[in-house]
């Protein structure tokens, strides 16, 4: 008995050892923007990475002009985020106390999650996108699989009609899924989906089944998160408590998971001719580091004056993604 304990305590000790070395934070030590037109980074590990600036993301305009949307930038998740994570994990891993979400908590897919990893609507679908771009997270799992039942309700109800063909909680299938959308759209039922990047609404509504399919054969797992994503939010107010979970563990083990290796997670901001570092975690958007392209022309003036321009949009942006978050999305899912 003392040998298994002593075994026990010994893998966590290493566990946390090396959750420890894996999450060494690598700060940018250097960041500039080349002739070559690229974007060079350096970090503290004297790594060095080269981004396409044609490659990057464009932020067009700092704050969506429509309240209904939020903004999204497709950046990396903190370390510091995901380290608390990891640490947390652990501990619950030696707590034999520790207790699983309550049942209010897993009601519904937003306030499970939200209860696990904290954070905003911009949070909650950035950590739902890497789940299933790291493949841990199916919409076809055998737990999200409906059992099949000649059971009909009596009256007939508007979910079961809009649900009964579905294989599983969700419509995976791209032709049940499109008509789902549409008829949520008709009865301006798509506040969450709203805040959804529009190139994955875009991507969704033009992919037929048999190229849903033919994503699934190819491995573009790129494609298919952005394109689940949709169908998950879709099938949002369908999912049983068993589902909600499910998901829930997906999510969190993703994150757990998320490699510290990840490059760095740069935004251009073309109203200010501008490169910044950028990351996420739970309170919103975090500034790591900015270069200007035309930095050889401006003065120390300029520069700071520029720095705290972008600060302040990304600030407005946390803002505003926070109170469309409060005003509409929980609303909705509560």
């Amino acid at each position: 008995m003392k040998k298994l304990l002593l075994l026990f305590v010994s893998l966590i000790y290493v566990q946390i050892t090396f959750a420890q070395n894996e999450l060494q934070t690598q700060p940018i030590t250097d960041m500039k923007w080349g002739v070559d037109y690229n974007i060079h980074v350096k970090l503290s590990n004297d790594s060095n990475y080269i981004f396409d600036v044609n490659a990057l993301y464009h932020s067009k305009t700092g704050i969506n002009d429509s309240l209904n949307r939020v903004t999204y930038y497709p950046v990396s998740l903190d370390r510091d985020f995901v380290n608390q994570l990891k640490n947390n994990k652990i501990d619950s891993v030696v707590d034999t106390s520790y207790n699983q979400n309550d049942s209010i908590s897993n009601a519904t897919l937003w306030s499970a999650l939200h209860t696990t990893i904290g954070g905003g609507w911009i949070h909650f679908l950035n950590c739902m996108l890497y789940s299933l771009e790291s493949q841990q997270l199916s919409v076809t799992a055998p737990l999200m699989k409906r059992l099949k039942s000649k059971w009909r309700p009596k009256p007939m109800t508007e979910t079961f009609k809009r649900t009964r063909k579905w294989k599983f909680y969700m419509p995976v299938n791209q032709k049940y899924a499109i008509k789902e959308y549409k008829i949520r759209k008709r009865k301006a039922q798509l506040s969450d989906i709203n805040s959804v990047p529009p190139e994955f609404i875009e991507l969704f509504l033009k992919t037929n089944n048999r190229e849903y399919n033919q994503l699934r054969k190819e491995h573009r797992y790129n494609k298919l998160a952005k394109i689940d994503l949709v169908k998950i939010l879709l099938g949002a107010n369908y999912l049983g408590k068993s589902q909600i979970e499910y998901i829930r563990s997906c999510v969190l083990n993703s994150v757990l998971r998320y490699s510290v290796n990840q490059l760095p997670s740069v935004i251009i901001f073309d109203d200010f001719n501008a490169a910044v570092a950028m990351t996420l975690d739970k309170e919103g958007y975090r500034i790591e580091k900015i270069v200007f392209n035309d930095a050889v022309k401006l003065d120390k003036e300029q520069i700071s004056i520029r720095k705290s321009k972008i600060i302040a949009v990304v600030n407005s942006i946390n803002e505003a993604n926070d109170k469309i978050f409060k005003d509409n999305l929980e609303r909705y899912y509560h």
